[in-house]
């Protein structure tokens, strides 16, 4: 990674909330809305500026108000001063804050150095060059099954193709039916967020799932809570496909671990709270044999463009959660055929 010596430039801060109508009911196993409040840091330093935005996740304790106090606070005791990433960071081993907010506080500020240095946000970071057309999974969130027709027709969800499907333990069953009735063959990855308890529910009800007519389950991503480690090590060697963590690998984990209960990881920028940690993790996951999965949170393009910049250190990207967003205000990102491109005025607003 590079960075620019210390200057005599001080950074500039500045905090804004954005409410994000949302195009569906977006209802995971745990919760449903349908807005998201999302905030956008500006860093700059000498006239130039870097953006960056924070996907705030109840699953980590995180909310609007709490990531407006701790950016106070972090204003209050020199964030100001942090005009270089080592600064930074040392800020904020100091002042901890939740992971969507230094997600958001690096990568402004990482976009405004590499902006400074004159060169790409991937350059900068010392990652692979992005590909120029980066292929998605689009996401359906749980429903009644009677809707899932309607809604891949109204989404065109044909075109996507890897379908992540959101389940619970009580209508999964039906609504991957509905899902296998809608798109037969397609690939589908089938996303728990811990809804189940235990290992044998789970795989009771991958039995069941297996003798659905045209469903393909291709990727089963966290289905138990993170602290069920002796369910998933358990699990690994019976689930038949690759099982994906998510919420067990957050900023940081013990990959000796992760490989004895998972086959591949879901990284996520906003989860592992900045670019430093997320590229390490994409390595880690890599380095331990593991499938290693780029994932989002509802983001604008904003957060999806900072991903992309370090999307070629994945196999598999399930970075969807702008086509979530109604009206979606920065424009860095468009969706053509199921892949993903930045627009040409990607870089304006990073």
């Amino acid at each position: 990674m590079r960075a620019l010596a210390p200057a005599a430039f001080m950074t500039t801060w500045t905090l804004t909330t954005l409410e994000l109508p949302l195009n569906y009911v977006w209802k995971i196993s745990r919760n449903a809305s349908t807005t998201k409040t999302n905030l956008v840091l500006r860093a700059t330093q000498a006239g130039t500026s870097g953006w960056g935005e924070a996907a705030p996740n109840v699953r980590y304790g995180e909310s609007p108000a709490l990531l407006q106090a701790q950016f106070d606070d972090l204003l209050a005791h020199g964030l100001s001063q942090a005009g270089t990433l080592p600064e930074l960071t040392a800020l904020l081993a100091a002042r901890p804050v939740a992971h969507a907010l230094r997600f958001a506080l690096e990568s402004a500020l990482t976009h405004c150095l590499a902006a400074r240095a004159g060169q790409p946000v991937w350059q900068w970071l010392g990652v692979p060059r992005p590909a120029t057309r980066v292929a998605t999974a689009f996401t359906l969130p749980i429903m009644a099954p009677g809707e899932v027709a309607g809604f891949v027709a109204a989404q065109r969800a044909g075109r996507f193709q890897l379908l992540k499907v959101k389940v619970d333990q009580g209508g999964g069953l039906d609504l991957l039916r509905a899902v296998a009735a809608a798109l037969p063959g397609r690939a589908v990855l089938v996303d728990g967020n811990e809804a189940w308890p235990d290992a044998d529910s789970l795989l009771r009800f991958l039995e069941q799932a297996a003798r659905v007519p045209g469903l393909q389950m291709r990727l089963l991503e966290q289905p138990l809570p993170a602290a069920c480690a002796d369910d998933y090590r358990y699990l690994r060697s019976r689930v038949g496909l690759p099982l994906l963590a998510d919420e067990s690998v957050t900023d940081e984990a013990d990959f000796e671990a992760i490989a004895r209960q998972f086959h591949g990881v879901n990284v996520k920028l906003m989860k592992a709270g900045g670019y430093q940690r997320g590229i390490e993790l994409l390595r880690q996951t890599r380095a331990h044999g593991l499938l290693p999965m780029l994932g989002c949170m509802v983001e604008t393009s904003l957060g999806i463009w900072s991903a992309l910049q370090v999307s070629a250190l994945a196999e598999v990207h399930d970075l969807d959660g702008i086509l979530v967003v109604r009206d979606e205000p920065f424009g860095l990102v468009q969706e053509e055929n199921g892949e993903l491109l930045e627009n040409e005025n990607g870089s304006r607003l990073a």
